[in-house]
């Protein structure tokens, strides 16, 4: 029966199914200039409200192009993120956006990926050789010169302060000094004591309580992160003695920032150091491989916090510097009246 059912089907549609059955294989999704660009974004896992933004803001950012195949990973420490970026780089990649876990110790996996042709986009970190297409990265320098700033014209240039310092890094380093070079020129604002609290919650309540223990009297706390922030406070309130003293973070974590728009006195200002960053590392790298370095296509998609100059930001290809591009986001002073401006509910940061 089966034969004479053949018969009666004519030569036109068997050969028509046929053509049908092939065409996914042969479509034009297979056609080589056709193909969708890959881009590989490796972050730190979550184990902060900073990183946890991090991860928030990449997610944003991929949302925006369909287009691009996204191969996205978080890692709990360098080792890990050295895997995930040597599997990326076997898989195929045309770009890598990434925030060093250990800036040492991913070097060898981004040497691999500068020889196989991949656009490397490092944020926030630097790495210990400038071979990276682009770093985007707050400047910490204006960081730590800002804050101390509001804390000295707050202090009328006198009285006692703490600092909480983040994890040895470099970017730890250039807060730190550049917030001493501007208490150095206030003889009367004295600086008690100075600890690292990792940029760690926990850490930071520890080590404010030994402070408070060992200073009966307190005017502010520079905090330097706004992690260090509340586990500063929560040490205060514990003592008693939170109608003392006044805290200034910083990076904008969303808690802080609703504060400092309701004028909560532990909280009168903050600085900005937005984990946005990474999105803005992300647009640029869909420039370079979607719209072949027309930075004028991504542009709108840029968050308004990274505060980069336009002019800063869409240089035309034959004007950009040889070797590394550095791009740093400008840091801004975040009080009542324009805390408004960074508020973001819907960010776990």
């Amino acid at each position: 029966m089966l034969n004479t059912l053949l018969r009666l089907i004519p030569l036109s549609a068997m050969i028509l199914a046929v053509v049908l059955l092939i065409l996914p294989a042969c479509g034009p999704a297979a056609e080589e200039g056709e193909r969708r660009p890959v881009i590989g974004v490796s972050v730190p896992e979550a184990t902060h409200g900073w990183t946890a933004g991090i991860g928030h803001w990449a997610n944003e950012a991929m949302k925006k192009y369909p287009e691009v195949e996204w191969r996205f990973q978080r890692a709990a420490g360098g080792a890990q993120q050295v895997s995930h970026i040597e599997a990326m780089l076997a898989a195929g990649i045309d770009a890598l956006v990434f925030l060093p876990q250990d800036a040492a110790e991913v070097m060898p996996a981004i040497r691999q990926a500068k020889r196989q042709g991949v656009y490397v986009v490092s944020v926030d970190r630097g790495l210990e050789e400038e071979i990276a297409d682009l770093y985007v990265a707050g400047d910490n320098a204006a960081f730590g010169r800002i804050a101390a700033e509001f804390m000295a014209r707050k202090l009328e240039g006198r009285g006692r302060i703490a600092i909480l310092r983040g994890m040895a890094v470099p970017i730890d380093s250039e807060r730190y000094n550049a917030a001493v070079q501007v208490f150095n020129r206030y003889p009367d604002i004295e600086i008690v004591a100075t600890q690292r609290g990792n940029w760690n919650r926990a850490q930071a309540q520890q080590v404010m309580e030994d402070i408070l223990t060992g200073n009966p009297r307190i005017d502010a706390v520079w905090a330097s992160d706004d992690d260090m922030a509340l586990g500063a406070e929560r040490a205060i309130d514990r003592a008693g003695r939170k109608d003392e003293m006044w805290i200034l973070g910083g990076a904008g974590m969303k808690d802080i920032i609703r504060r400092v728009r309701d004028n909560d006195r532990m909280f009168p200002a903050n600085v900005t150091y937005p984990p946005s960053m990474i999105a803005t590392g992300i647009h640029l790298a869909v420039a370079e491989v979607l719209f072949d370095g027309d930075e004028t296509r991504i542009a709108d998609n840029i968050p308004h916090d990274a505060a980069i100059d336009r002019e800063r930001l869409l240089t035309g290809r034959d004007q950009r510097p040889e070797g590394q591009r550095e791009l740093k986001i400008d840091i801004q002073l975040i009080t009542p009246e324009n805390a408004a401006d960074f508020y973001y509910p819907d960010s776990p940061f």
